[in-house]
């Protein structure tokens, strides 16, 4: 089913895929062309990691909910430009260790922390003019968002985007490593129970295996404005 017209004064710009497909290169890039502000919702989830891993919470705890729910109500979390800040703190180093992303992942499973992590991102792209990147931003977070998008890469080519990453900053990791902790991550977020990653109806889908990073932005700025031009279209009719 097709998106409902533009409602907002400016679009929401949605970019769902799996972990290392580039999302939050792209998200940036993309916002930066069309001068609009990028949120990456995975950075939330992260920070909400690190928030519970400093109040020893632990994802298989068995009174993990209730554990968070203190924790959820008061969590503050703030972009100021490319820096993450959680409660005061900047926590953009910390966010992008291996631990924190797999803990991030464990917790993002949980029915309370997807809610509360809804509400935020809702809040924060509300007004438009937003180009948010996750899992479930265009199923879940903003189903009416005007225009949608899929990125998607092999796993052979997102695990040796990540290890290069990774190994640019220093983190001990072996390739073998990252490959499966890749796919293991792919079969956590498509199986589980609350907003699971899919693509929603109508996406556009991207695969990036093989595209630079300005043919992908290129792309995605020619949909958004068919999208765009489309809505005013039907607003004049």
């Amino acid at each position: 089913m097709e998106s409902a017209a533009p409602k907002r004064a400016r679009p929401v710009i949605a970019i769902d895929g799996p972990t290392g497909a580039g999302k939050s290169t792209i998200a940036r890039a993309l916002a930066s062309a069309l001068g609009y502000t990028y949120l990456n919702t995975g950075a939330m989830y992260r920070a909400l990691a690190i928030a519970a891993r400093a109040a020893n919470i632990t994802p298989d705890d068995r009174e993990v909910e209730t554990k968070l729910a203190p924790l959820l109500n008061r969590i503050r979390i703030e972009f100021d430009g490319e820096r993450v800040i959680l409660g005061g703190k900047d926590v953009s180093e910390e966010i992008s260790s291996p631990e924190v992303s797999e803990l991030a992942s464990k917790f993002s499973a949980l029915k309370s922390v997807r809610e509360r992590m809804r509400d935020l991102q809702r809040a924060a792209g509300q007004d438009g003019g937003v180009v948010m990147e996750g899992r479930d931003i265009g199923t879940v977070i903003f189903p009416d968002a005007e225009a949608k998008f899929f990125l998607d890469a092999e796993v052979n080519v997102r695990a040796a985007r990540r290890f290069k990453e990774l190994h640019l900053k220093g983190e001990p990791i072996a390739r073998d490593q990252v490959l499966a902790q890749l796919i293991d991550r792919d079969r956590r977020d498509s199986a589980r129970a609350h907003a699971p990653l899919k693509r929603a109806d109508d996406a556009i889908v991207i695969d990036a295996s093989h595209m630079s990073i300005a043919e992908v932005v290129s792309a995605m700025q020619a949909h958004i404005e068919q999208r765009i031009n489309a809505g005013k279209d039907l607003k004049r009719s």
